[in-house]
């Protein structure tokens, strides 16, 4: 009862248990500080003050029933929304502090000090309301925080400040949707030691993927000085996706994806009535990474930790001290948005004829919407907002949330997939494409787009309405089959959108769209800048690989994270990882490629898959490929990948290829490492035999074997009728390929669209005893019951033979 009545509380002294008297955001505070220290857990010291203190406070100055009166004023329709909260906020403002409540503070601050070793420490001042960051309602920047407070008179100002903050329009207007009583919450005060960010760095992290709702990831943004940048999103933030489930190996690096932000700006100390204030980032930390690799691993393990304890995916703040090089965590909450999704059940969206790209930026959801663009620059024009338009604007803040509800879209210039645009958006369940760079600019009021947040981790604003589907999947009660049903994966961004399909693995990962994609040089131009004719494709590449000391770094780096994506979405089932099978004319038109590929008449049949591994011509950007594979496997702990040697004419090809693998430090079954030949070619079907002696697996590449079979040009349009995966003679080749398999003890199976269109193909497949089949995303779920039907068919036609 006495840490009830009294005015503070420490924060090692209070937990999770503590809500009703400190609110959520102190509650964890100290749940951290008392339960996490031990697990080297770093979060900055510093007291609260109660709701005991603030009910005190509202009763000193007689405001109980001030308040409660405005506020049924305006919920009888007779004062604004407006109206009512400046109101209210004035009357806190000018009250004045109890005495005890005064003085308690003051001790409390003056005991800090002594703590921490500094006449007037600088701190945080934060709202912690007693209804905030429950499971279910995040109050996302509800209340304010003051940064950069330094002596008595300033913190109790600033406190005053906090109070009054419980009245914001957004407040009293979220509080109103949660169905919150408003003279039931109460107000506490976080009064925490500032982290020198400004001088280091800040952020936010998750612990799952925020989009997907992918549980084993942590999502890390970070950005040059304080924090309140990257929450508000008036920065583009670093990104770092961390894949947990090999956190607990020291050895092994398994950081997904590090993408850099642009950093435009820092939020940085300032001075007297401006505690802080916005400076222009240098041209050296907008191309610099804020977090080093070890920084990243560090704070991807302490996000383990702290989901662990709370048992619930969490939103966490950090900082590192510029002085110190310490990081702390200054804020940890639970995750709202993901935590309440159905786990069997979701909507997928596939979009199809659309417009030119106006604009682009990070996907937040995955939802497709059309409908009019309506301009808002200034929060001061809200007002004019159109309900059901698609926003868009240079950045929100919670000033923002009223009219976001109304919304369709939400479209941004700034910020990334932790700023409030994205949190908010999630919540309210609207596609949003945050960090556009120029949407104000190329966007106007009035104009059709459609808004697509459902082609991976990237979105798109497209010119007019585009077409597009929506379908629920339900996963729940699917049946068991002996035959495996994988997927089809080839775009890193999208492919934690599949986590929740439990299928058996990845069956065909495509290299040639990372490297399109997410590189976009030829490797031998990497390797050969310096001899590169063409100066336009220079000056690209010279862009493209900033921060890069070494070119070819720059392709393995890309194309290893990429690939780890699509590992991680399925771990540790097998991921069958094809490598590059791109034809000359597809090489040549990556930037820089015309200059080492040759100009063939019929590419299809010409110097592609295996042959190129081996040439001269080929063999360094093969190498390179082998360098991401190994680095794959072995610095992140991707065990799980297969690799897959596409278009293997004869076995003393198979022989070469292996060889080179084996020169780059890629050996079949060393560490495990298992190694695939496409079944595409008649050839590999006449000597199956002997590709098993050499391949631990098949995968049958039903579009080149039925062309090479049937001798029709899968491309011709004349020829279309006459390209058939179920002719007789196709079939007779992938029954004999699944045969000698068997007999030999390779795995078999099959990729490609046919056992999604033809149920009786997937039947044919499974009586032929074919070990897995895979297809794309959107097909799992039919192949997977058509299998089961046919393996329940099989099963009753044998036990009646029996």
């Amino acid at each position: 009862m006495a840490k009830q009545r009294s005015p503070i509380a420490w924060f090692e002294d209070i937990g999770r248990a503590d809500v009703a008297l400190v609110g959520g955001k102190n509650a964890s505070l100290g749940e951290m500080v008392r339960a996490l220290a031990g697990k080297g857990i770093k979060v900055p010291p510093g007291f609260a003050t109660t709701a005991a203190a603030y009910w005190q406070y509202l009763d000193a100055n007689d405001l109980r029933q001030r308040v409660g009166a405005l506020l049924a004023e305006w919920d009888a329709g007779k004062a604004s929304l407006a109206e009512t909260g400046q109101a209210i906020r004035a009357l806190l403002l000018k009250g004045d502090w109890p005495a005890d409540v005064a003085t308690a503070i003051v001790e409390a601050y003056r005991k800090l000090c002594k703590r921490t070793g500094k006449n007037e420490v600088a701190v945080a001042v934060r709202s912690s309301a007693t209804a905030e960051d429950l499971p279910d309602a995040s109050f996302a920047g509800q209340q304010e925080t003051f940064l950069n407070i330094t002596g008595e008179e300033a913190l109790l100002r600033a406190c005053r400040r906090c109070y009054a903050s419980l009245f914001t329009d957004r407040a009293i207007s979220y509080r109103q949707a949660k169905g919150f009583d408003h003279m039931q919450v109460a107000l506490s005060i976080g009064v925490q030691q500032m982290v020198r960010a400004d001088q280091g760095g800040s952020g936010v992290m998750f612990s799952l993927d925020t989009d997907t709702g992918f549980d084993r990831v942590v999502l890390i943004n970070a950005a040059w000085g304080l924090g309140e940048n990257v929450v508000q999103g008036t920065v583009d933030p670093d990104e770092y996706q961390v894949f947990k489930p090999l956190l607990t190996d020291r050895t092994l690096v398994p950081i997904v994806e590090k993408k850099l932000g642009n950093k435009a700006q820092k939020l940085i100390y300032g001075a007297g009535d401006s505690p802080t204030r916005n400076v222009p980032t240098s041209k050296a930390e907008r191309a610099a990474y804020v977090l080093g690799d070890d920084e990243i691993l560090a704070l991807a393990r302490w996000a383990v930790i702290i989901e662990e304890h709370y048992g619930r995916p969490m939103d966490m703040e950090w900082g590192r001290d510029g002085e110190t090089g310490e990081i702390f965590i200054l804020q940890a909450r639970p995750e709202t948005v993901q935590a309440r999704r159905e786990a069997g059940v979701f909507k997928a969206y596939s979009i199809g004829a659309k417009g030119p790209v106006a604009a682009r930026g990070l996907s937040i959801g995955d939802q497709v919407v059309s409908g009019h663009v309506c301009l808002i620059e200034s929060a001061r024009d809200i007002d004019q907002f159109i309900d059901g338009s698609i926003l868009v604007t240079a950045t929100t803040d919670p000033d923002w949330v009223p009219v976001m509800k109304r919304a369709a879209a939400i479209v941004t210039d700034h910020g990334g997939r932790t700023s409030h645009a994205a949190i908010v958006s999630r919540e309210l369940g609207l596609p949003a494409v945050v960090g556009t760079g120029n949407a104000t600019e190329v966007l106007h009021s009035g104009e059709e787009v459609t808004v697509s947040c459902a082609e991976g981790d990237e979105g798109f604003v497209y010119e007019g309405r585009a077409e597009f589907s929506v379908r629920t999947v339900d996963v729940a009660g699917l049946p068991q089959t002996r035959t495996a049903v994988m997927l089809n994966l080839a775009n890193p961004g999208a492919a934690f959108r599949w986590w929740r399909l439990p299928a058996d693995g990845v069956g065909l990962a495509r290299m040639e769209f990372v490297v399109t994609n997410s590189i976009r040089v030829h490797p031998l131009a990497l390797l050969h800048f310096d001899r590169l004719r063409d100066e336009a494709a220079k000056d690209e590449i010279a862009a493209l690989t900033a921060g890069y000391e070494d070119k070819a770094e720059y392709f393995v780096d890309r194309l290893s994270r990429g690939l780890a994506r699509i590992a991680a979405a399925l771990y540790p089932r097998p991921v069958i990882v094809r490598m590059s099978d791109f034809k000359t004319n597809e090489y040549a038109g990556l930037v820089g490629g015309r200059e080492f590929e040759p100009r063939e008449e019929n590419p299809m049949l010409g110097f592609r898959g295996a042959s190129r591994y081996y040439s001269a011509q080929y063999r360094d950007g093969f190498a390179l490929e082998c360098r991401a594979i190994r680095r794959l496997r072995e610095d992140m702990g991707f065990r799980n990948v297969v690799v897959m040697i596409p278009f293997c004419r004869s076995v003393g090809e198979a022989d070469r290829v292996l060889r080179e693998m084996e020169g780059s430090g890629l050996k079949r079954g060393k560490d495990g490492l298992e190694v695939y030949v496409m079944c595409e070619i008649p050839s590999n079907v006449i000597l199956a035999k002997q590709f098993a002696d050499r391949f631990d697996g098949f995968s049958i590449g039903s579009n080149d074997l039925t062309q090479l079979t049937l001798g029709v040009d899968r491309d011709s349009g004349e020829l279309a009728e006459l390209f058939d995966e179920q002719d007789e003679a196709v079939r007779w080749m992938i029954a004999r390929v699944i045969a000698e398999a068997g007999k030999a003890g390779a795995k078999i199976g099959l990729c490609g669209q046919a056992p999604s269109d033809h149920p009786e193909f997937a039947e044919f497949l499974v009586e032929c005893g074919i070990d897995s089949i895979s297809v794309s995303p959107d097909s799992f779920i039919a192949v997977k019951q058509r299998v089961a039907a046919a393996e329940a068919r099989l099963a009753r036609r044998k036990r009646e033979r029996a």
